[in-house]
């Protein structure tokens, strides 16, 4: 027999004939006309050199051959039929397994906290990881860091990646409570040009990138700024802002929520900078897997309360 060319739907009418002892039967069970199941068995018997059936009165006889192939046939279509049938209904509270979110380490701040609240809550046996970005290729995260989502600013994506718009992200200034460069500003105020000019700024950079977005906000108006240090982490500019005279431009969800631990006060900056679209990207063939779904719409949700929460602040 060459299995390469056997029409495994040939197995199925065999299962039938098996259980039904009859082409009648066997054609009723598989909607098939009785015709249909004769010329099907034909084929069987010339694929697999043997009769499988003898006739015995209004009954089929399986041959010594066929009896010996019942067994293990019936326990292989129902292997294949467990194997392609839908998932199951998807339950957190009992689920085990592990969700990878690439992204900055500004969601350790903004996303790690209340997710971790939630899975104990709701999932206590999932596991969640941040890992970083790809440097220079956000995108390649996906399968190079392995993730399941990445949480990156909107982008031209490939074909084969879905996308959900998740938040947008202004940008204020933060400098520790006491800077000599900031004195006689009011905390929420706006910062004047010839101050975010005049101090030197700290710069968030992966990659040790020297200009953002917002250097060229300030190229849009004639101005530039002076960056003293790049740090590829947020938490790192945080700390630096914190425990020297330096500035920094971040976005102002994380500005607000690490003001009070690090003592900074935060303003609003001297030009326009368009808000940052963060959205969550994911592979496409992910896109019915229950877990990954499940956890994507969890983290999703989330993400989207940071845009009222922006707006209050």
């Amino acid at each position: 027999m060459n299995f390469a060319t056997l029409d495994l739907n040939l197995l199925r009418l065999l299962d039938a004939l098996f259980r039904e002892g009859s082409t009648v039967k066997a054609a009723d069970r598989l909607a098939m006309s009785q015709s249909a199941v004769s010329g099907a068995l034909s084929r069987l018997r010339h694929a697999l050199n043997d009769p499988l059936f003898i006739r015995q009165g209004n009954r089929l006889v399986a041959t010594e051959y066929a009896a010996g192939i019942e067994t293990g046939l019936r326990e292989e279509l129902e292997r294949l039929e467990a194997l392609l049938a839908p998932p199951a209904t998807f339950d957190p509270r009992t689920a085990e397994g592990t969700f990878r979110i690439a992204a900055s380490d500004f969601f350790a701040e903004l996303l790690m906290p209340p997710l971790g609240d939630l899975l104990q809550k709701s999932a206590p046996n999932l596991r969640a990881q941040l890992v970083d970005l790809v440097p220079n290729d956000y995108v390649a995260s996906l399968e190079r860091r392995n993730a399941d989502i990445a949480l990156i600013p909107d982008s031209t994506l490939p074909e084969w990646v879905n996308r959900e718009p998740l938040f947008h992200s202004p940008f204020h200034v933060i400098a520790r409570k006491g800077n000599p460069g900031t004195r006689g500003l009011e905390d929420g105020t706006q910062m004047p040009m010839e101050t975010f000019c005049a101090l030197h700024h700290v710069l968030f950079s992966p990659e040790g990138n020297l200009a953002a977005m917002g250097d060229a906000a300030l190229a849009r108006v004639g101005k530039r700024r002076q960056v003293a240090m790049t740090v590829p982490v947020f938490s790192g500019v945080c700390r630096a802002v914190g425990e020297s005279d330096l500035i920094a431009l971040v976005p102002a969800q994380l500005a607000s929520k690490v003001a009070e631990a690090f003592e900074l006060n935060v303003f609003e900056p001297p030009m326009e900078i368009e808000p940052a679209l963060i959205i969550g990207i994911w592979h496409k063939r992910f896109d019915n897997a229950l877990m990954a779904a499940w956890v994507r719409h969890q983290v999703f949700g989330l993400m989207k309360g940071l845009d009222a929460d922006a707006l209050r602040n």
